[in-house]
């Protein structure tokens, strides 16, 4: 991707906020100073690394202090400049977030996993404090990995893709950022594995050639339906991305059989179009059985809400149809960072009230963050509970509940605050089973005391159920 100087940053920032691109004009050249001298493996002037960190943020139409923050985000951490320097200059605000997202100093530690490891924490729960610590080390990482090639050190190269795809892929998944975690996600598939990266690049581009009449007319034939019913819309073709496709063919999928390949983005204006719109499709294209998804109803615990249905459509090729409003659509790419195009004087703290409020795993880190001894604790509760595969089930009052992948009804039920020192039973799908049962994606659960009358409707074959 290409690279942007200061000119391209300042003018993305001056059409949107106007009134603080002096502060932002400030900030650059406080980071042009404190960089000055020093350059990248690219070959660029360090500076432009901040500048692109910044340049990232701007087009979710950051808040100044954020951009200030992304130019200056290294300036702690490489530099004498303190913190208390930072916030005399541009107030305590931007000081914090630096700090926030600045690595502690070798020097605090007599070893360099002792390090990583409290850089790991301070890293992980810097949103306890403010979101944007994470968002602004969310877009430091992208532009990190666009620029992984020019590293000489090949086993580094590799460790930071495999950190990128196991700790900021699921920061990004958190936080709704769904652009940038697809990203990050096809990045760090093209340096681990790179001729695969390669091969599977070449087959999408193949697809998508010989996908392109049928999605065209699929997309010319619904605009139609919905323009005959008074629905204004706009419908976009799109592919799955790299490493999603990967995920797929490692699950045992063929490439002609993965039924969210090919997809037509369908965006209208309100919730009750979505539902006439999909009706609509569903009288002309035959669909697929257990393909329907209606995450407005129940969306995904990171904001995520569209409606799913996969077809077959023009010469029987699967085509998943994702139904949503334009404002849907925008939280889709961008999650809690939406608030900024939305209610940009009051996003920081709308951001951060709904990572309160909706992300579990938000409560999660609070929980790990409290009860770890140390450091090395932190990390293994973060792998187990936060970073490990996840699954999603729901609750009777048809909530999402985001768990562990192998979670036990007894983790939900923890989970939920259950008392789980006194006796229990799980009755998952309208079926008793042990606390022990490995729960699945999409699994109906509910959990009663042991002494409650409350029976199933059908019990589980196989297993022995007592009614008490």
């Amino acid at each position: 991707m290409e690279s942007m100087d200061e000119n391209n940053l300042f003018e993305l920032v001056g059409s949107y906020d106007k009134e603080g691109l002096g502060m932002v004009k400030k900030a650059y050249d406080y980071a042009y100073a404190a960089h000055d001298g020093k350059y990248r493996e690219s070959g660029e002037p360090y500076v432009m690394h901040p500048v692109n960190v910044a340049y990232i943020l701007a087009e979710t139409h950051a808040d100044r202090n954020t951009i200030c923050a992304c130019l200056l985000h290294d300036v702690i951490e490489d530099t004498s400049i303190t913190k208390e320097e930072i916030a005399k200059e541009f107030g305590m605000d931007v000081a914090t977030l630096v700090d926030g997202v600045s690595k502690i100093r070798r020097l605090n530690f007599s070893t360099k996993e002792e390090q990583n490891l409290a850089n790991m924490r301070k890293i992980m729960t810097g949103c306890i404090v403010d979101i944007r610590i994470i968002l602004i080390k969310l877009a430091d990482r992208l532009h990190n990995m666009r620029t992984l090639g020019y590293k000489k050190n090949k086993k580094k190269i590799i460790e930071n893709a495999e950190e990128t795809l196991h700790v900021y892929v699921k920061l990004a998944n958190y936080v709704g950022a769904n652009r940038f975690k697809e990203e990050l996600e096809d990045l760090s598939l093209k340096y681990i594995e790179p001729s695969l990266y390669l091969e599977l690049n070449s087959r999408k581009r193949e697809l998508e050639e010989e996908s392109r009449p049928c999605l065209e007319s699929m997309r010319e034939n619904i605009q139609q339906m919905l323009l005959e019913r008074k629905i204004d819309s706009s419908i976009k073709i799109r592919t799955k991305n790299l490493y999603g496709i990967y995920e797929s063919l490692e699950q045992g999928e063929k490439i002609p059989n993965i039924h969210d390949l090919l997809s037509l983005k369908i965006m209208v204006e309100d919730i009750e179009k979505c539902y006439q719109s999909l009706g609509l499709i569903h009288s002309k294209y035959r669909h697929m059985n257990g393909s329907f998804k209606d995450y407005i109803g129940n969306p995904k615990t990171n904001m995520y809400q569209s409606l799913h249905t996969t077809v077959f459509g023009e010469e029987n090729r699967l085509v998943q149809n994702q139904i949503r409003t334009y404002e849907m659509d925008a939280v889709a790419s961008f999650g809690l960072m939406n608030y900024w195009n939305t209610d940009f004087y009051h996003a920081k703290e709308k951001m951060q009230e709904d990572l309160v409020n909706n992300a579990r795993f938000f409560k999660a880190l609070v929980e790990i963050n409290q009860n770890a001894k140390d450091n090395a604790q932190f990390l293994k509760e973060l792998e187990q509970q936060i970073l490990s595969e996840r699954i999603y089930v729901y609750t009777r009052r048809g909530d999402t509940w985001d768990l562990p992948k192998g979670a036990t009804p007894f983790d939900f039920a923890r989970s939920i605050n259950f008392d789980v020192e006194g006796t229990f039973k799980a009755i998952v799908n309208e079926e008793m089973v042990p606390n022990d049962y490995r729960l699945k994606d999409n699994d109906r659960i509910r959990i009663v005391s042991g002494n409650s009358n409350e029976k199933p409707v059908v019990k589980r074959k196989g297993y022995k159920v007592s009614n008490g």
